[in-house]
């Protein structure tokens, strides 16, 4: 391209740019103009890694502005959220952009979206990654599309690499779609949260190995961010912290949870303590998400109470502060979160309060993201032994594997190539697969040296940007000035009294409804048993109730003390007391009259000493306590409804006295146990009872797991 071509496309770009950020005298950032120079004028492939708020996708809205201009076809966006798919598609229209998105969110509007496209009518298409592998959208929407593409942007491209902090499966497909790009078609991948690991591994997909990747990597130190680091002794000390200092904070902003029950347990108290606050999480609906965004965004709360399902591409130019209740499980995951903050604004505040489970957490979600050989070896042979493809209840009922896992497990086959998702279900391809344990034994070595340098980051005493920015590999990292290392604390870490005793209260809270299963999974003919369809109304247990989640802040964490002890001993007086309390504020229809204790291989003294008491506060009668036929379950707790069903059906009996007593009962009965999972060794436990003679059965437990 020629110097007075180059100036004119430079003015028109800077033409748009003024009219996406209506700022009739904005000017590119360093480096901006130069990535849209790239793919407009040379269309290449570009890699740009810059910091929350420099203005990427402003890059990727005027290229395909100007791209159009010249006569080519429509960009591809593939993008991870329904958050930033939102904000996107708002700012597109700001500058005249043409941009729908298809998503879980608007199934509605799809047709009249890709009827659009068809007749030329946008400028910009959004789709996540999952949309990539519908085989309706892959088969029909995505060949036609790839025709007449004029540009394809992977938003927050760190997901396409195993050793990014957010990797996501289906991202890993985009590989394969580049590799089906005709020569000259320029690519845009972009993020703000990549080392040079992470750099290297996306350019070299993006290049193919053939073509040379313009990366644009800039400084990610953000000035507009006060770093802090507050270590308080227990759950009790965080909350009864923020009950007396979120008001500290100017504006509204984000509070990070690294579950949900934290998220939600967190939003009950500072409600009730009169705090304008909400949780979002994986649990909130599509709707009501969109609402509390903009419940956000326009100042209408104080604070969104949240887990990482509030991320990547959330935009508040102005979020005042980010708070996070333990911590992320890496550096770059925990800079790419409190990047929501100070966006377009002069300060914000950033402080963590680490937690004191925060290791376990991360190994959970560690461990669960990884397939397992044995697993993956059994969905293949099952999907090589049908007639046609599997649905995935079909696969639930052939692999003891829960819906969640499983769907993941796919999704990580699909990619490699082994297994394919078609109308009906998913089919074994002719691919081989091998295990690559390997990659996963890196990947999991790469995951701890992570979690490892966010406990550094808690514990530095040099600058907390310096760290991060480091951890990002940053060239320009330098000391901030601002963060409490740098520039004292910053915080006030004073605690009233009258706020650790609300604190006490909200975790003392006790009780979580157990509710019932009423219905049979399909797969069970398979795993020889007949039970099916709706379970009788008079073989159903009742609603429960448990002392608490495992998950919850209070309760939750002596719980899992507890359980995780190897030896067995009986309840103490404090959770026997909770107990109480449970009862005490159940609102049953009919009191029960007795008390029957679950059998247990593991905890026997717990389980009998918790329903001997209960009977004996509540003056009831102890009943006696089921026992195992033939050894009991035969494998044990997790898997699928399916084989947990199958696992359980006929576990339980009725020893001669306690099927006496049942017989004769007047009343309902409470069946106590320790702890539920699926919950179908309660639901068939109580089915035995029902069918001895038992008027109703109440499910208790100290625990339920999730």
């Amino acid at each position: 391209m020629d110097g007075s071509t180059q100036v004119n496309l430079k003015t028109l770009a800077l033409q748009k740019l003024r009219a996406l950020v209506q700022n009739p005298d904005a000017q590119f950032h360093d480096g901006q103009y130069e990535s849209i120079s790239a793919l407009v004028a040379e269309r290449r492939r570009a890699l740009v890694v810059q910091r929350t708020g420099w203005g990427k996708s402003a890059v990727y809205f005027i290229a395909s502005l100007l791209l159009r201009e010249q006569g080519y076809g429509p960009t591809l966006i593939v993008s991870p959220l329904l958050a930033l798919m939102r904000d996107q598609v708002a700012a597109a229209e700001r500058a005249g952009v043409r941009a729908a998105a298809i998503n879980s969110a608007n199934v509605l509007e799809w047709r009249e979206i890709l009827e659009k496209l068809q007749r030329d009518e946008l400028d910009v298409l959004l789709v996540s990654p999952e949309r990539l592998n519908n085989p309706s959208f892959r088969e029909q929407q995505l060949p036609m599309l790839m025709q007449r593409l004029g540009l394809l942007v992977i938003d927050e491209a760190h997901c396409i690499s195993d050793w990014g902090h957010d990797f996501r499966p289906d991202y890993r497909r985009i590989r394969d779609l580049i590799a089906q790009l005709p020569k000259g078609l320029p690519v845009l991948a972009t993020t703000a949260t990549a080392n040079s690991r992470v750099v290297q591994d996306v350019a070299e997909q993006l290049g193919g190995g053939t073509e040379e990747v313009f990366t644009l990597r800039g400084t990610l130190a953000r000035d507009s961010l006060r770093l802090g680091v507050l270590r308080l002794a227990s759950p009790r000390m965080q909350l009864a912290w923020l009950l007396s200092h979120i008001n500290d904070f100017k504006g509204s902003g984000i509070i990070y949870t690294l579950t949900v029950s934290a998220a939600e347990d967190i939003a009950r108290l500072l409600k009730d303590a009169g705090h304008e606050v909400a949780a979002y999480t994986g649990r909130t609906d599509l709707e009501e998400r969109e609402r509390l965004e903009q419940a956000l965004k326009n100042n209408e709360v104080k604070a969104l109470i949240a887990t990482s399902a509030l991320g990547m591409g959330f935009d508040k130019p102005d979020l005042g502060f980010v708070l996070h209740i333990g911590a992320p499980s890496s550096p770059v995951a925990y800079y790419q979160q409190v990047g929501r903050a100070g966006r377009g604004s002069i300060n914000a505040d950033v402080l963590l309060l680490p937690g004191p489970d925060d290791s376990e957490i991360w190994e959970y979600f560690a461990t669960s993201s990884m397939p397992d050989q044995v697993r993956a070896t059994q969905v293949l042979e099952a999907l090589t032994r049908a007639n046609g493809a599997m649905s995935v209840p079909a696969l639930e009922s052939a692999v003891n594997l829960r819906r969640s896992p499983l769907e993941l497990l796919l999704k990580v086959l699909a990619v490699d190539g082994a297994v394919e998702r078609v109308a009906g279900g998913w089919m074994r391809t002719d691919m081989p697969w091998v295990y690559d344990a390997d990659r996963y034994k890196r990947v999991a070595q790469s995951r701890i040296h992570e979690q490892n340098l966010m406990v550094s980051y808690e514990n530095t005493r040099g600058c907390r940007m310096q760290f991060l920015t480091d951890a990002l590999d940053d060239p320009k990292s330098a000391p901030c000035g601002r963060c409490d290392n740098c520039a004292g604390v910053w915080f006030d870490d004073h605690i009233p009294d009258d706020s650790k005793d609300s604190a006490q209260a909200a975790l003392g809270r006790v009780g979580v409804p157990i509710e019932p299963r009423k219905l049979y999974p399909s797969g069970l003919d398979r795993l020889g048993h007949t039970l099916k369809g709706k379970i009788p109304v008079d073989e159903q247990v009742a609603t429960g109730r448990a002392l608490a989640r495992l998950t919850d802040l209070g309760w939750g964490n002596r719980l899992r003390q507890v359980f995780a002890d190897p030896t067995d001993n009986p309840i103490d007086k404090a959770m026997f007391d909770a107990c109480v309390k449970v009862l005490a504020e159940w609102n049953w229809e009919e009191r029960p009259v007795g008390v029957v204790a679950m059998p247990s291989n593991k905890r026997p003294q717990l389980i009998t000493s918790l329903a001997q008491g209960l009977a004996e506060v509540g003056r009831l009668c102890y009943l006696g306590q089921l026992a195992y036929r033939a050894g009991g379950p035969q494998n044990g707790p997790g898997g699928n409804s399916a084989f947990r069903v199958a696992a359980v059906a006929d576990a339980f009996e009725l020893p001669p006295q306690l099927e006496e007593l049942i017989a004769n009962a007047p009343g309902p009965v409470l069946l106590v146990d320790d702890l539920v999972d699926s919950r179908w060794s309660m639901a068939m436990a109580g089915r035995a009872l029902r069918i001895a003679g038992a008027p109703g059965v109440m499910p208790f437990t100290l625990g339920v797991a999730g």
